[in-house]
């Protein structure tokens, strides 16, 4: 249950704390003193959006903080696992906390630790169920209908349509999946073509980096082949001429080394430059020989450099075409061939996604039938419980059905749409609870759903915000028994504006604005016996002072 719970500056309440405990508990004032603020703290609690401009003005944050006592179990729940590891082992307690400040930014908190506003609404929403001013008007929503009948089958329902939910969400992954391969294959022959001929034309092509980069040099040679030829040739003949001609540099030389032998052994300096004469002439005779045997092997292979031409040509196109290097050229070459196997393992894929899907067809239509034969087991049991509480709630000839409606097409939630119908008076004909039923007549029939099928319910904590709107007299005093009923079982929380039901609370606060100082602001009290008295006047339309309403208020004290 929700022990205590506090406010800091938020909208008119400066500083509030309320310590609470089982049973009811009411929260009562005049309309504008600030009684929806309090339920708008416990829906921050429970991982709620900041409404704009909460914060009280002139400070610089809202601050809201509950401790609750944690049911046996609680965070056994395989869901809360991730958050179960950030907090203290073997807590008897755990506080929830929100921060929210002027510019609107919020920070939550679990038990002091940093969390989110996602952990507040899963472990608040086991802890809390929260029922706002018009929750009754969800009653004709037919998804809400449907978690009515569901709460009632009982949690190992429940379970089953999580289980049916996961499945039913894997067998739309696979449809996807499915899907998109028969998409791909049937664009396929146009992308194998396109792939294969790509493919193709680099294999033609053969681009290879160090191969290619020597065939360029070659192109290069075979483009300039006169002018190495011409240059060879010149230096041969200035070596060793074949003109004649004895101005050559070998001849020169041989006279040179022919004038130093005549003195040889005379000066041994000499004879030392003798030697290197003569490695230099032997030195300029291999040159010239290897020049002229280049000049002679330096001959043009016809069609080479066309060739060459023509293949760097394609190597060059590939380049532009396929990123700019011939490293990128190769990776799209290994691109093609890895889609090309993926298409041709297409067909394959499909037949395993195809045979999986099957599996889990087989496997979702179990469970959403199971699911639906629980609820139309479920549904006459459900409608008679109804019309029992809707008896002891003032609507004694109000006959009411949960009907079953088979869906065209199978949701994550199963086969069956649920309706509500509802004949409020003898003798008029069932219609759909969302076109007969009045606000109070809404009202009601939530307050009977909720006392039997929220046995499910898991949360201790049921909180009411004026979901008493729109009844009164014996109504009002009618639901205020089943809400004091639901009490015995779970903490229950109300905030209203009805004297028959705040009579019957075991703890009353009241909720009072003062105007005085700059800024008006609330107070919360925990009234006592006499004050209980003074509060139920006030709400009676009287004051203390009025013994009619006094004894009015006595009287509805005494009947609780």
């Amino acid at each position: 249950m929700l022990l205590e719970l506090r406010v800091e500056n938020l909208l008119l309440i400066e500083r509030a704390e309320l310590r609470l405990g089982s049973g009811l508990t009411v929260l009562t004032g005049e309309t504008g003193a600030g009684k929806t603020v309090l339920a708008h703290a416990l829906d921050l609690l429970l991982g709620g959006r900041p409404r704009s401009g909460i914060v009280r003005p002139g400070a610089s944050e809202a601050y809201v903080e509950g401790v609750f006592a944690l049911p046996d179990g609680l965070l056994d729940d395989p869901e809360l696992a991730e958050l179960r590891e950030r907090l203290p082992d073997g807590e008897a307690e755990v506080v929830l906390g929100r921060r929210v400040a002027a510019e609107g930014r919020s920070r939550a908190f679990v038990s002091g630790r940093s969390a989110s506003a996602a952990d507040l609404r899963e472990l608040g929403g086991r802890l809390v169920a929260f029922y706002g001013q018009h929750e009754h008007r969800r009653l004709t929503l037919a998804a809400q209908q449907l978690e009515i009948l569901d709460g009632f089958c009982g949690p190992a329902h429940l379970r089953g349509r999580g289980e049916l939910v996961r499945v039913h969400a894997r067998v739309r992954d696979a449809e996807r999946e499915l899907e998109a391969l028969r998409a791909k294959v049937g664009a396929s022959e146009r992308e194998r073509d396109l792939l294969a001929y790509e493919l193709e034309e680099i294999e033609a092509a053969e681009p290879d980096p160090d191969g290619d980069a020597a065939l360029r040099l070659e192109r290069e040679r075979l483009r300039r082949l006169d002018a190495l030829r011409a240059a060879a040739a010149s230096g041969a003949e200035a070596i060793a001429s074949e003109s004649g001609e004895r101005l050559d540099v070998g001849h020169a030389l041989a006279r040179s080394e022919a004038r130093v032998e005549e003195v040889s052994g005379v000066d041994p300096q000499l004879d030392e430059l003798a030697e290197r004469l003569r490695a230099l002439r032997i030195e300029a005779a291999d040159l010239g020989a290897e020049l002229r045997r280049y000049v002679d092997e330096l001959a043009e292979e016809p069609g080479r450099l066309e060739e060459i031409e023509e293949r760097l040509d394609r190597v060059d196109r590939l380049v532009r075409k396929h990123g700019g290097t011939i490293e990128s050229v190769l990776a799209h070459a290994e691109r093609c061939r890895a889609e090309l196997a993926g298409l041709e393992d297409a067909g394959g894929a499909i037949e395993e996604i195809e045979r999986s899907l099957g599996v889990l067809a087989e496997e979702e239509g179990e469970l959403a039938g199971r699911l639906g034969e629980v609820r139309r087991r479920a549904a006459p049991r459900l409608a008679e419980s109804v019309m029992s509480e809707l008896a002891e709630l003032g609507m004694e000839g109000a006959a009411f059905s949960v009907e079953l409606e088979r869906r065209a097409q199978r949701t994550a939630l199963g086969d069956e749409r649920v309706e509500l119908t509802i004949a409020p008076n003898a003798g008029v004909a069932a219609a759909p609870l969302r076109e007969v039923a009045s606000g109070g007549e809404l009202s009601r029939t939530m307050l009977a759903l909720m006392s039997v099928a929220n046995e499910g319910e898991t949360a201790g904590t049921l909180v009411f915000d004026e979901v008493d709107a729109g009844i009164g007299g014996q109504t009002a005093r009618a639901v205020g028994r089943k809400l004091a009923a639901l009490a015995a079982r779970r903490q229950v929380i109300c905030i209203t504006h009805l004297p028959q039901i705040a009579s019957l609370a075991d703890r009353h606060f009241r909720i009072e604005k003062r105007s005085g100082g700059a800024v008006a602001h609330t107070v919360v009290e925990q009234l006592g016996d006499a004050a209980v008295v003074d509060e139920l006047c006030r709400m009676l339309g009287g004051d203390s002072s009025d013994d009619g309403a006094r004894r009015h208020a006595e009287e509805l004290l005494a009947a609780a």
